[in-house]
């Protein structure tokens, strides 16, 4: 399962540009050691009701493999990649209330990519998916809550 998920991750970072400039991805990146930033969204999730169920360190996963991969492995040469999973219970109640099948974005997640002193903040928007759902509105207001902590983390 881990090989699987780390497949297509791998298989998914060169189309992000497309999903990005689409709208489908929240993206901001700054000039913050990746740590800093995982640490700073961390806490404004937790600030702001999110409990942050699992984190990942994707790239010291995947590096695990470099070796094996050869050529194949790292081809954006992207020094670090954290992701972290996390759910607020209020919003999950509500989602489950209007429209069970959203729960799909509970937990919901965002991952952490890093290079060349750049680290960029990747969510998928589940407004996307929610789009004539009875919870379409939930999952605007939960996406722009996320939006929110993740900025004003930044902010700070």
């Amino acid at each position: 399962m881990k090989k699987t998920w780390l497949m297509i991750l791998l298989l998914t970072l060169p189309a992000l540009d497309v999903y990005a400039e689409s709208g489908l991805i929240y993206e901001k990146s700054v000039d913050q050691p990746m740590d800093v930033v995982y640490d700073k969204v961390f806490k404004s999730l937790e600030g702001a009701g999110y409990y942050v169920l699992f984190e990942a360190d994707i790239g010291k996963n995947l590096a695990r493999n470099a070796e094996r991969w050869g050529e194949d492995y790292n081809r954006n040469q992207l020094e670090g990649i954290r992701s972290m999973v996390f759910c607020n219970p209020w919003y999950a109640n509500q989602v489950s209330n209007a429209d069970p099948r959203m729960l799909v974005f509970c937990p919901l997640s965002l991952t952490i990519i890093h290079k060349q002193g750049v680290s960029t903040i990747l969510f998928e928007r589940p407004s996307a998916m929610a789009q004539g759902s009875p919870a379409e509105e939930l999952m605007w207001e939960g996406e722009n809550d996320v939006i929110n902590a993740i900025e004003t983390s930044l902010s700070e």
